[in-house]
């Protein structure tokens, strides 16, 4: 694995207990033309293994992903779709073995929600793969997305793992449209999204029913409104009562993003992870979006927050 060397002061006394999943294969397809590139976590990954060489790392097991569970979320001819050799959109490029890729995500985020709901210890574990998932529907690949591994997880944990309720908290800046179509299919699955609006890919805009709530939030919002209105939506997601909290943890919130116009700093991101660790509650957290060279550190910051509380 490729390394690189970032400066970084710890700024919380955190346990060390943490689990990441990642296959250094997710590295593998790509181009440092867009921006959701192999850097993303090559560099992040490199920091990480050199900031915490007490937290555990393991690769995530690819045949736990059967067709049987994507089914769970997608349908036969976007499966099929997969294979094919053509592009998707202007964003989601048509690579080689793009559908062994995105199964490889898909099979991180199980392996997380299992965790989470199995470690006696509620160990953090966080899942460090690409591609990322939370625009994916049913039946289309968008927005960088080909599978939609939160929803999967969530799927899987009602079906696989005796899980009644999940909640899903989704702070990446680009609404999870895929996630929010697919979960509102099933029964006992809260949604919350916070993000960008107006934005990529448009949609978020109110709520849909009690169990998927939706924050739009105006470009360049204040950090300080920005702040309340995500503990806001984590608030109403722990009302739920949820015995699984799966978060798609997107990190383009941050001021300097290439691609949005939000206002987030590295601390909040630390409040964020604190936050979910107090709730007290099963967790997974997968990677979504978040696009500046400060990657790691804001994923640093996260998991960091979130390990101080576990």
């Amino acid at each position: 694995m490729r390394r690189f060397v970032f400066a970084f002061s710890a700024v919380f006394v955190a346990n060390s207990r943490m689990l990441l999943l990642h296959d250094p294969r997710c590295a593998d397809y790509g181009s440092s033309m867009r921006p959701e590139q192999p850097a993303r976590l090559t560099r992040s990954c490199a920091h990480l293994q050199s900031a915490h060489p007490d937290w555990t790392w393991r690769v995530p097991a690819e045949s736990l992903v059967t067709d049987e569970i994507l089914l769970l979320a997608h349908s036969p001819a976007h499966l099929k779709r997969l294979g094919q050799a053509r592009d998707f959109d202007a964003d989601t490029p048509y690579f080689p073995d793009i559908g062994r890729h995105a199964r490889r995500s898909v099979a991180a985020a199980l392996e997380a929600a299992k965790h989470a709901l199995t470690s006696r210890e509620r160990e953090p574990v966080f899942s460090l793969m690409r591609p990322p998932g939370h625009h994916a529907t049913a039946g289309q690949a968008m927005g960088f997305c080909y599978l939609n591994q939160i929803a999967l997880a969530a799927a899987y944990a009602q079906e696989f793992l005796g899980a009644m309720k999940v909640a899903v908290w989704d702070f990446d800046a680009h609404h999870g449209n895929g996630t929010e179509a697919i979960v509102q299919e099933r029964g006992d699955v809260f949604f919350a999204s916070v993000h960008q609006c107006p934005g990529y890919p448009g949609t978020g805009v109110a709520d849909i029913g009690p169990r998927i709530r939706n924050w739009p939030i105006p470009p360049h919002t204040p950090r300080g409104e920005y702040m309340a209105v995500l503990r806001e939506s984590l608030d109403a997601l722990v009302e739920f009562g949820p015995e699984l909290i799966l978060v798609s943890a997107g990190f383009d919130a941050y001021a300097r993003d290439p691609i949005t116009a939000m206002t987030l700093e590295r601390d909040d991101f630390a409040t964020l992870g604190r936050w979910l660790g107090a709730t007290g509650r099963p967790a997974a957290a997968l990677l979504e979006g978040g696009y500046h060279e400060d990657l790691p550190l804001l994923i640093d910051a996260f998991l960091t927050g979130w390990n101080s509380r576990a």
